[in-house]
């Protein structure tokens, strides 16, 4: 066995369940992540098993290390736990303290045995790691997790062995990206740029495509927000708890500031776990970006503004769902799930989706089969969704806002193989669709990015 083998036990053949093992030696390797599968990836995956289950021999672990609290990279971590993992879970501060939150919710979900039992386990075996600062391993190793842009927290792996040297005489390097956030993403610093890497397992999900204008999107925002503003309606956003809701929160905060016209706008977050991770993301203001430390500066509050109201209880959410429906006033509403498969944002659709004053504005994916995308398609046409076995008439107009994906496009991709050091010499693309890592693969072969060879699974 080559010291650098690499085994993936999910995100090899889709884009969720990522979970990658190192193998330091013959008999001791680290694991990259532990997430569970999703959507498609599930059902083609045998769900009812693969989604909690460890079916990969687990004796060689020394250790897990995660690079951000995603549900598709922790969500199989109970599980591993279960099967008699006790080894040392590393990550950076941030994803430390977000991490029970995803999990505790995740197995709420799945109904997961012993979830008390789990969540002393990771507590009793997180160890953060600060970014940029280097961690020693067994057999030669050691290890460092950079930014990666993602959501806060995220990070990369670089694996690097000081004994083997790799080309022009610098230590073997082996970095896992996990995945890799855009430029210019609202609170978060840009990716640390990759010095170089000997191999390098790169995520692929948008391998194939670029993002919208990130620089014009919240000008986007502004204008369908406008037309409820003079409607007196309702813009519902379905929104991923983590990551998204807070990027969203800070640019409708921007909008209302420059004009106060609009501060009249109530702005209502409808999710409890999105309004406990917005709560930590407040406390981490620490880690913000430059732009976002100065609106601190100025007095502003981008995450917890005026005309912010966070609905507490299911009784209250019933309550201002029963008013929005009555009463004519404007309001922006921000509610989980992101694909509209469950959670309150149903609630929502349910009693507005029939009036001509709603909008409805998608900010992220809409997988195939999912009550969103239906929305997505059939909603422009006047047409329905089935929510809950039951047939709504989608009257509400329907916005489609890109510039808004947490992940690198293509172009960010391949500007991430521009390193500072050195060339990367292999490359292994994973979390992809099978067009999108072949046309990615193209890119950087035919672009001169590396060295040596571009592969996948």
């Amino acid at each position: 066995m080559e010291v650098t083998q690499i085994v993936h036990h999910g995100a090899h053949q889709g884009v969720t369940g990522s979970c990658h093992e190192f193998y330091l030696t013959e008999t001791a390797s680290m694991l990259v992540d532990c997430g569970q599968f999703q959507a498609r990836d599930a059902e083609s995956n045998d769900f009812d098993r693969r989604v909690q289950d460890i079916d990969f021999y687990i004796d060689n672990l020394i250790g897990l290390v995660v690079t951000h609290c995603h549900i598709d990279h922790v969500g199989r971590l109970p599980s591993l736990l279960m099967a008699g993992f006790r080894g040392p879970i590393y990550c950076t501060p941030a994803t430390a303290q977000l991490l029970p939150l995803v999990l505790a919710d995740a197995m709420k979900v799945t109904r997961f045995p012993y979830p008390e039992k789990v969540l002393s386990g990771v507590q009793s075996q997180l160890r953060t790691l600060p970014l940029d600062q280097w961690h020693g391993l067994e057999h030669g190793w050691r290890m460092r997790l950079r930014n990666a842009g993602h959501i806060m927290g995220s990070a990369y792996v670089e694996f690097e062995q000081s004994l083997a040297k790799g080309a022009e005489g610098l230590p073997k390097r082996v970095v896992f990206s996990g995945d890799l956030g855009c430029k210019n993403t609202p609170l978060l610093p840009d990716p640390t740029p990759l010095e170089y890497a000997d191999t390098l397992v790169l995520e692929s999900t948008y391998g194939d495509r670029l993002h919208e204008d990130r620089d014009t999107r919240q000008q986007r925002l502004k204008n369908v927000i406008e037309k409820a503003f003079v409607d007196k309606g309702t813009v519902l956003i379905p929104a991923f708890s983590i990551g998204r809701t807070q990027e969203l929160l800070y640019e409708i905060e921007d909008i209302m500031h420059q004009d106060p016209d609009w501060r009249k706008m109530t702005v209502i977050l409808d999710s409890p776990l999105a309004s406990q991770y917005t709560k930590h993301y407040r406390r981490l203001k620490a880690l913000w970006d430059d732009e976002a430390k100065q609106r601190l500066a100025d007095d502003r509050h981008p995450l917890n503004f005026e005309r912010l109201h966070v609905v507490e209880s299911h009784h209250q959410h019933e309550q201002i769902i029963e008013l929005l429906r009555s009463s004519g006033e404007p309001a922006i509403v921000l509610a989980a799930s992101g694909m509209c498969t469950g959670g309150r944002i149903v609630n929502y659709l349910k009693a507005l989706l029939d009036d001509e004053r709603t909008d409805i504005v998608f900010v992220g994916y809409q997988a195939a089969n999912t009550p969103g995308r239906d929305i997505q398609e059939h909603g422009p046409g006047g047409g329905y969704v089935v929510l809950d076995h039951q047939r709504y008439q989608i009257r509400a107009r329907v916005h489609t806002l890109g510039g808004y994906s947490a992940h690198a496009d293509q172009r960010e991709l391949l500007e991430f193989l521009q390193t500072t050091v050195k060339p990367v010499h292999n490359v292994r693309l994973v979390h992809g669709e099978e067009n999108a890592k072949k046309v990615l693969a193209t890119k950087i072969s035919d672009g001169g990015y590396v060295t040596g060879d571009v592969s996948f699974v």
